[in-house]
């Protein structure tokens, strides 16, 4: 048994924990496409049992949103972080958090529109949610290239150094928007044309966000190794019981709130400055 060397870990097996939970997050962006596919394929003849599967869809982005988190803190608690790990993280992360949901976008919002719209009007719209699906997609890998070159100070606040944010939103979480509104809505496929707008402009606005410049809370402070006082693991079981009983309304809130806290951080920071005095007053006065 090989002891601890300069802070590496015991076994060399334990490089292959992460990797273990990145591939579950792999395999849960495929589950996630395969079922998709299904609810097409059937939507015709049964659409109860697509409709299942579009949920299926939607709650594996959401158990890979959970993995994804899960990898990069046990590889940093066992001392296995490798330029391995990174790089096959971000190839899961496209797969689950880019193409999973930019497919589940176009499927659940836009492919089944119909009705009263005439076939220009409804070629134009499928045309255009192709386009903002791909653009959800191409942002998103954009992102994670950001990301990944991006040198650690970069991504802290300049006025608390303690604190880091992320720069721009995290695909991870633009997919957890993306799933939960399709969670929420009892993953049934929408049929009109104002609602499915409405979705492409979301999509479009998520893509923005991805490759923004806004500030985003990283959460990369909370240190699960940490002594909880009771009442943070009093909050803890009240957000799991919530969860489990509201999951629709309360996953499609904490989704949606993280996505405006970058926005409402960048309109209080613009609001201070301009209400904030300038040198030249404050000599003045």
């Amino acid at each position: 048994m090989a002891d601890v060397v300069a802070g590496k870990p015991r076994h060399k097996a334990a490089y292959a924990l992460p990797t273990l939970f990145t591939a579950g997050n792999i395999f849960l962006g495929y589950l996630s496409i395969v079922r998709t596919i299904q609810a097409v394929a059937i939507y015709s003849s049964d659409q109860a049992a697509a409709t299942a599967h579009l949920e299926v869809a939607a709650k594996t982005i959401g158990f890979g949103f959970i993995l994804d988190g899960l990898d990069g803190r046990i590889a940093r608690m066992t001392n296995t972080t490798s330029e391995f790990g990174k790089e096959l993280d971000s190839l899961a992360d496209i797969i689950s958090f880019g193409i999973a949901p930019a497919i589940l976008a176009y499927v659940w919002g836009v492919q089944f529109v119909g009705g009263s719209l005439g076939a220009v009007p409804l070629d134009q719209l499928q045309r255009a949610g192709k386009f903002v699906s791909f653009l959800f997609l191409v942002c998103g890998a954009a992102r994670l290239a950001r990301f990944n070159i991006q040198k650690p100070s970069t991504q802290q606040n300049p006025g608390a150094a303690d604190k880091k944010y992320f720069v721009g939103l995290p695909i991870p979480a633009a997919a957890g928007v993306v799933a939960s509104v399709v969670y929420a809505a009892g993953s049934t496929p929408l049929t009109s044309t104002m609602w499915s707008a409405a979705w492409l402009g979301l999509l479009a606005s998520l893509a923005f966000l991805m490759v923004s410049t806004l500030r985003y809370w990283s959460f990369k402070e909370l240190n699960m190794m940490k002594s909880r006082s009771p009442f943070m693991m009093i909050g803890m079981c009240v957000v799991i019981y919530a969860i489990w009983n509201w999951s629709q309304k309360l996953l499609l809130v904490m989704s949606v709130t993280y996505m405006l806290s970058g926005v409402t951080m960048r309109v209080f920071g613009l609001v201070r400055r301009v209400l904030r005095p300038s040198k030249a007053e404050i000599q003045v006065g």
